[in-house]
Protein backbone atom coordinates (compact mmCIF):
# COMPACT_ATOMS: atom_id res chain seq x y z
CA UNK A 1 0.00 0.00 0.00
CA UNK A 2 1.49 3.42 -0.94
CA UNK A 3 2.89 5.43 1.93
CA UNK A 4 1.04 8.54 3.05
CA UNK A 5 2.77 11.89 2.61
CA UNK A 6 3.22 12.12 6.39
CA UNK A 7 5.05 8.77 6.68
CA UNK A 8 8.80 8.99 7.28
CA UNK A 9 10.24 6.69 4.62
CA UNK A 10 13.75 6.05 3.34
CA UNK A 11 15.30 5.21 -0.02
CA UNK A 12 18.86 5.20 -1.34
CA UNK A 13 21.17 4.38 -4.22
CA UNK A 14 23.76 1.64 -3.73
CA UNK A 15 26.87 0.85 -5.74
CA UNK A 16 30.63 1.11 -5.94
CA UNK A 17 31.84 3.71 -6.80
CA UNK A 18 28.83 5.82 -5.84
CA UNK A 19 30.06 9.33 -4.97
CA UNK A 20 29.34 10.59 -8.51
CA UNK A 21 25.68 9.47 -8.54
CA UNK A 22 23.05 12.07 -9.39
CA UNK A 23 20.24 9.86 -8.08
CA UNK A 24 19.97 11.63 -4.69
CA UNK A 25 19.56 14.98 -6.46
CA UNK A 26 16.79 13.65 -8.72
CA UNK A 27 14.85 11.73 -6.07
CA UNK A 28 15.04 14.52 -3.48
CA UNK A 29 13.75 17.00 -6.08
CA UNK A 30 10.83 14.65 -6.72
CA UNK A 31 10.04 14.34 -3.00
CA UNK A 32 10.04 18.11 -2.61
CA UNK A 33 7.73 18.58 -5.60
CA UNK A 34 5.38 15.82 -4.39
CA UNK A 35 5.21 17.21 -0.87
CA UNK A 36 6.85 14.15 0.69
CA UNK A 37 8.59 16.16 3.39
CA UNK A 38 9.37 13.14 5.57
CA UNK A 39 11.02 11.11 2.82
CA UNK A 40 14.82 10.90 2.56
CA UNK A 41 17.15 9.55 -0.11
CA UNK A 42 20.83 8.76 0.49
CA UNK A 43 23.77 7.03 -1.18
CA UNK A 44 25.81 4.12 0.15
CA UNK A 45 29.10 2.67 -1.07
CA UNK A 46 28.17 -1.02 -1.26
CA UNK A 47 29.84 -3.82 -3.23
CA UNK A 48 28.63 -7.37 -3.91
CA UNK A 49 30.15 -8.72 -0.71
CA UNK A 50 28.46 -6.14 1.51
CA UNK A 51 25.05 -6.26 -0.20
CA UNK A 52 23.42 -9.21 1.66
CA UNK A 53 24.15 -7.76 5.12
CA UNK A 54 22.97 -4.31 4.04
CA UNK A 55 19.63 -5.69 2.84
CA UNK A 56 19.16 -7.75 6.00
CA UNK A 57 19.66 -4.64 8.13
CA UNK A 58 16.88 -2.60 6.50
CA UNK A 59 13.88 -1.76 8.67
CA UNK A 60 10.21 -1.24 7.76
CA UNK A 61 10.83 2.47 7.08
CA UNK A 62 12.65 1.56 3.84
CA UNK A 63 10.61 2.02 0.65
CA UNK A 64 13.13 1.29 -2.08
CA UNK A 65 16.64 1.13 -3.49
CA UNK A 66 18.27 2.22 -6.72
CA UNK A 67 21.16 -0.01 -7.79
CA UNK A 68 24.12 0.75 -9.99
CA UNK A 69 27.21 -1.27 -10.85
CA UNK A 70 28.30 -3.78 -9.65
CA UNK A 71 25.02 -4.78 -7.98
CA UNK A 72 22.49 -5.13 -10.79
CA UNK A 73 22.99 -8.89 -11.14
CA UNK A 74 24.34 -9.63 -7.66
CA UNK A 75 21.03 -8.55 -6.06
CA UNK A 76 18.82 -11.01 -7.96
CA UNK A 77 19.27 -14.06 -5.67
CA UNK A 78 18.48 -11.81 -2.68
CA UNK A 79 15.01 -10.82 -3.95
CA UNK A 80 11.59 -12.41 -3.58
CA UNK A 81 10.66 -11.74 -7.20
CA UNK A 82 11.73 -9.75 -10.24
CA UNK A 83 9.77 -8.29 -13.14
CA UNK A 84 9.76 -9.76 -16.62
CA UNK A 85 11.67 -6.69 -17.82
CA UNK A 86 14.46 -7.26 -15.30
CA UNK A 87 14.52 -10.99 -16.05
CA UNK A 88 14.88 -10.32 -19.78
CA UNK A 89 18.38 -8.86 -19.24
CA UNK A 90 19.17 -10.42 -15.86
CA UNK A 91 19.67 -6.96 -14.37
CA UNK A 92 17.83 -5.12 -11.57
CA UNK A 93 18.31 -1.41 -10.97
CA UNK A 94 15.24 -0.89 -8.76
CA UNK A 95 14.14 -2.68 -5.59
CA UNK A 96 10.77 -1.87 -4.04
CA UNK A 97 10.52 -2.76 -0.34
CA UNK A 98 7.28 -3.33 1.55
CA UNK A 99 6.77 -2.93 5.28
CA UNK A 100 6.49 -6.70 5.70
CA UNK A 101 10.00 -7.09 4.25
CA UNK A 102 9.17 -8.25 0.73
CA UNK A 103 11.71 -7.29 -1.95
CA UNK A 104 10.68 -6.89 -5.59
CA UNK A 105 13.18 -6.10 -8.35
CA UNK A 106 12.61 -4.24 -11.61
CA UNK A 107 14.64 -2.65 -14.41
CA UNK A 108 13.66 0.92 -15.24
CA UNK A 109 16.68 1.47 -17.52
CA UNK A 110 14.91 -0.25 -20.42
CA UNK A 111 11.60 1.69 -20.37
CA UNK A 112 13.68 4.77 -19.42
CA UNK A 113 15.64 4.44 -22.67
CA UNK A 114 12.45 4.02 -24.67
CA UNK A 115 10.88 7.07 -23.00
CA UNK A 116 14.00 9.19 -23.59
CA UNK A 117 13.98 8.27 -27.28
CA UNK A 118 10.27 9.02 -27.62
CA UNK A 119 10.76 12.39 -25.96
CA UNK A 120 13.13 13.19 -28.84
CA UNK A 121 10.65 11.98 -31.45
CA UNK A 122 12.12 8.51 -31.98
CA UNK A 123 9.17 6.11 -32.02
CA UNK A 124 10.55 3.59 -34.50
CA UNK A 125 13.73 3.05 -36.57
CA UNK A 126 14.49 0.56 -39.33
CA UNK A 127 17.98 -0.25 -38.03
CA UNK A 128 20.42 0.78 -35.29
CA UNK A 129 24.00 0.45 -34.07
CA UNK A 130 25.32 -0.13 -30.55
CA UNK A 131 28.81 0.89 -29.49
CA UNK A 132 29.98 -1.43 -26.73
CA UNK A 133 28.86 -4.73 -25.22
CA UNK A 134 28.55 -4.36 -21.45
CA UNK A 135 25.53 -4.48 -19.16
CA UNK A 136 24.17 -1.20 -20.56
CA UNK A 137 24.41 -2.61 -24.08
CA UNK A 138 22.09 -5.49 -23.17
CA UNK A 139 19.57 -2.96 -21.81
CA UNK A 140 19.96 -0.99 -25.04
CA UNK A 141 19.15 -4.15 -27.01
CA UNK A 142 16.05 -4.69 -24.89
CA UNK A 143 14.98 -1.10 -25.60
CA UNK A 144 15.64 -1.59 -29.31
CA UNK A 145 13.39 -4.66 -29.24
CA UNK A 146 10.59 -2.13 -28.71
CA UNK A 147 11.60 0.51 -31.29
CA UNK A 148 13.79 -1.11 -33.99
CA UNK A 149 12.12 -3.08 -36.77
CA UNK A 150 15.31 -4.35 -38.43
CA UNK A 151 18.94 -5.20 -37.83
CA UNK A 152 21.09 -3.98 -34.95
CA UNK A 153 24.85 -3.96 -35.45
CA UNK A 154 26.95 -4.14 -32.27
CA UNK A 155 30.56 -2.93 -32.44
CA UNK A 156 32.73 -4.77 -29.93
CA UNK A 157 36.38 -5.48 -29.17
CA UNK A 158 36.42 -9.27 -28.70
CA UNK A 159 34.75 -12.37 -30.09
CA UNK A 160 33.62 -13.30 -26.57
CA UNK A 161 31.71 -10.01 -26.31
CA UNK A 162 30.36 -10.47 -29.84
CA UNK A 163 29.02 -13.90 -28.91
CA UNK A 164 27.36 -12.42 -25.80
CA UNK A 165 25.62 -9.74 -27.84
CA UNK A 166 24.36 -12.28 -30.37
CA UNK A 167 23.02 -14.41 -27.51
CA UNK A 168 21.25 -11.39 -26.00
CA UNK A 169 19.77 -10.66 -29.41
CA UNK A 170 18.36 -14.18 -29.69
CA UNK A 171 16.95 -13.98 -26.19
CA UNK A 172 15.35 -10.57 -26.74
CA UNK A 173 14.09 -11.22 -30.27
CA UNK A 174 16.41 -8.70 -31.90
CA UNK A 175 18.33 -9.38 -35.12
CA UNK A 176 21.93 -8.71 -34.03
CA UNK A 177 25.01 -8.65 -36.24
CA UNK A 178 28.41 -7.98 -34.67
CA UNK A 179 31.40 -6.09 -36.04
CA UNK A 180 34.85 -5.29 -34.67
CA UNK A 181 35.46 -2.03 -32.85
CA UNK A 182 38.06 -1.05 -35.47
CA UNK A 183 35.14 -0.54 -37.88
CA UNK A 184 33.09 1.51 -35.40
CA UNK A 185 33.05 4.62 -37.59
CA UNK A 186 30.63 2.75 -39.87
CA UNK A 187 28.15 2.72 -36.97
CA UNK A 188 27.77 6.49 -37.21
CA UNK A 189 25.72 6.22 -40.41
CA UNK A 190 22.93 4.26 -38.73
CA UNK A 191 19.51 5.93 -38.17
CA UNK A 192 20.10 5.47 -34.43
CA UNK A 193 23.45 5.05 -32.67
CA UNK A 194 23.53 4.08 -28.99
CA UNK A 195 26.91 4.61 -27.31
CA UNK A 196 27.19 2.52 -24.14
CA UNK A 197 30.95 2.75 -23.55
CA UNK A 198 32.91 4.40 -20.67
CA UNK A 199 34.07 8.02 -20.80
CA UNK A 200 36.66 8.71 -23.49
CA UNK A 201 36.10 5.50 -25.44
CA UNK A 202 34.27 7.12 -28.37
CA UNK A 203 36.31 10.36 -28.49
CA UNK A 204 38.35 9.15 -31.47
CA UNK A 205 35.14 8.64 -33.47
CA UNK A 206 34.23 12.34 -33.31
CA UNK A 207 36.19 13.10 -36.49
CA UNK A 208 34.19 10.44 -38.36
CA UNK A 209 30.73 11.96 -37.75
CA UNK A 210 28.95 12.03 -41.13
CA UNK A 211 27.85 15.21 -42.86
CA UNK A 212 24.19 14.58 -42.00
CA UNK A 213 24.03 12.42 -38.87
CA UNK A 214 20.70 11.06 -37.63
CA UNK A 215 20.29 10.37 -33.87
CA UNK A 216 22.94 9.62 -31.24
CA UNK A 217 21.97 8.29 -27.80
CA UNK A 218 25.06 8.65 -25.60
CA UNK A 219 24.40 7.12 -22.16
CA UNK A 220 27.08 9.22 -20.43
CA UNK A 221 26.16 12.41 -18.55
CA UNK A 222 29.41 13.42 -16.82
CA UNK A 223 31.52 14.75 -18.41
CA UNK A 224 29.05 16.23 -20.90
CA UNK A 225 29.00 16.70 -23.78
CA UNK A 226 31.30 13.89 -24.89
CA UNK A 227 33.52 14.70 -27.87
CA UNK A 228 31.27 12.54 -30.05
CA UNK A 229 28.05 14.19 -28.82
CA UNK A 230 29.50 17.69 -29.29
CA UNK A 231 30.59 16.97 -32.87
CA UNK A 232 27.25 15.25 -33.58
CA UNK A 233 25.29 18.32 -32.45
CA UNK A 234 27.57 20.62 -34.45
CA UNK A 235 26.77 18.59 -37.57
CA UNK A 236 23.04 19.04 -36.93
CA UNK A 237 22.26 15.58 -35.59
CA UNK A 238 19.83 14.86 -32.76
CA UNK A 239 21.43 13.91 -29.43
CA UNK A 240 19.81 12.05 -26.53
CA UNK A 241 21.96 12.30 -23.39
CA UNK A 242 22.69 10.12 -20.41
CA UNK A 243 20.88 12.68 -18.28
CA UNK A 244 17.74 12.09 -20.36
CA UNK A 245 18.05 8.38 -19.56
CA UNK A 246 18.85 9.00 -15.89
CA UNK A 247 15.83 11.24 -15.40
CA UNK A 248 13.36 8.94 -17.18
CA UNK A 249 14.48 5.83 -15.32
CA UNK A 250 14.41 7.78 -12.02
CA UNK A 251 10.85 8.96 -12.73
CA UNK A 252 9.75 5.33 -12.88
CA UNK A 253 11.65 4.53 -9.68
CA UNK A 254 10.01 7.39 -7.80
CA UNK A 255 6.56 6.26 -8.95
CA UNK A 256 7.18 2.68 -7.85
CA UNK A 257 8.73 3.55 -4.49
CA UNK A 258 6.26 6.28 -3.47
CA UNK A 259 3.07 5.06 -5.15
CA UNK A 260 2.68 8.58 -6.60
CA UNK A 261 2.26 9.20 -10.33
CA UNK A 262 3.16 11.01 -12.39
CA UNK A 263 6.56 11.86 -10.91
CA UNK A 264 7.71 15.46 -11.62
CA UNK A 265 9.99 14.86 -14.61
CA UNK A 266 10.67 18.54 -15.35
CA UNK A 267 11.63 19.36 -11.76
CA UNK A 268 13.90 16.32 -11.62
CA UNK A 269 15.59 17.26 -14.89
CA UNK A 270 16.17 20.86 -13.73
CA UNK A 271 17.73 19.59 -10.50
CA UNK A 272 20.01 17.25 -12.45
CA UNK A 273 21.09 19.97 -14.88
CA UNK A 274 21.83 22.34 -12.00
CA UNK A 275 23.89 19.74 -10.15
CA UNK A 276 25.93 18.91 -13.27
CA UNK A 277 26.56 22.60 -13.99
CA UNK A 278 27.97 23.02 -10.48
CA UNK A 279 30.46 20.15 -10.82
Amino acid sequence: MPARATDARRAAVLGSPIAHSLSPVLHRAAYEELGLADWSYDRFEIDEEALPAFLEGLGPEWAGLSLTMPLKRAVIPLLDEISDTAASVEAVNTVVLTEDGRRTGDNTDIPGMVAALREHGIEQVESAAILGAGATASSALAALARVCTGEVVAYVRSEARAAEMRQWGERLGVEVRTAHWSDAEHALRAPLVIATTPAGTTDALATAVPERPATLFDVLYDPWPTALAARWSLAGGAVVSGLDLLVHQAVLQVEQMTGRAPAPLDAMRRAGEKALAER
